[in-house]
């Protein structure tokens, strides 16, 4: 039903899974458990972190509500379930100065034009250039480079397709790249001595070490924190909000929304300059 009917993304269907085989581990058949078992998963997860609690009682609810919809129990039990209130986490930020430091050393070692250097630095150019997902970025075929136009077609969550922009340096880095690649597999950045691409985890300890090698915190980056990052410099530069959702391929704008807390200087300077307040009238237009 997660596929088929809501489309969701293979990396989603696998929490799924593992979060209803831990629950059925400790209770027995889920599709058997009554309200009292249900409840006791409260106790048992009661040393989580709010949001892991809330992911697995997601996972509870759906489930026992798709076995109420196709009428495979009268009841749902889901109701003795907690209700964490979780708090969507604030990303990581990494400074204009962090990012340039990082691009600084990764256009340093690229310079030989040694393999691993310059899939480092295409790497990092989709991923802080582009905004990029971990799996979008290891997972790209070799024929999503452009030719003439400056995008890429990228398929994210879900098998959602969509268009993102690809720089003039990233072009260029990617094409350094592309002169030697080795293989003649399909995937850009393919893994070593095998048909597959790069994993996700590789790619997380590429960057870490090019943190270290560029006196950054290593604990400060990821792919995602790359992500993040090429967000929040967007908005810090006036990009529009629904076009950031469109770029990030986010289906819902309310994930969108959390970029805007790092932009609050830009918005109290947008309100002195527009608000009639801020103009200097002693009291705001009267309704008419």
């Amino acid at each position: 039903m997660l596929a088929a009917e809501r489309g969701a993304a293979a990396n989603t269907i696998a929490a799924y899974r593992r979060d209803l085989e831990g629950a059925e581990h400790a209770i027995g058949v889920l599709a058997q458990a009554d309200r009292v078992a249900v409840a006791s998963l409260g106790q048992r997860w009661a040393d989580l972190a709010p949001s892991s609690l809330a992911r697995k009682c997601s996972a509870l609810r759906q489930f026992f509500g798709f076995l109420a919809d196709e009428r495979l129990r009268g009841d749902d039990p889901s109701s003795a379930l907690p209700r964490p209130r979780a708090r969507r986490p604030l990303p990581r930020l990494l400074s204009h100065a962090e990012i340039a430091l990082l691009f600084e050393r990764a256009e340093a070692e690229a310079a030989a034009d040694r393999p691993e250097a310059l899939r480092m630095l295409a790497l990092l150019e989709l991923l802080y250039g582009s905004g990029l997902r971990a799996s979008e970025l290891v997972s790209l075929p070799r024929d999503a480079v452009p030719r003439d136009a400056p995008f890429l077609t990228v398929t994210g969550k879900g098998g959602q397709q969509r268009l993102v922009p690809v720089s003039s340096r990233a072009r260029h880095a990617l094409s350094r790249w592309l002169a030697v690649r080795p293989g003649t597999g399909k995937h850009l950045f393919p893994s070593r001595g095998a048909s597959g691409h790069l994993t996700r985890i590789r790619l997380f300890q590429l960057l870490r070490a090019l943190a270290v090698r560029a006196n950054i915190a290593p604990g400060k980056i990821s792919p995602h924190v790359l992500r993040h990052a090429f967000a929040t410099h967007l908005l810090e530069g006036g990009a529009d909000l629904r076009v950031l959702q469109t770029l990030l391929g986010h289906a819902d704008i309310a994930t969108t929304q959390i970029y805007t807390h790092v932009d609050s200087a830009r918005l109290v300077a947008l309100v002195n300059a527009w608000h009639p307040l801020g103009k200097g009238l002693p009291n705001p237009p009267s309704p008419s």
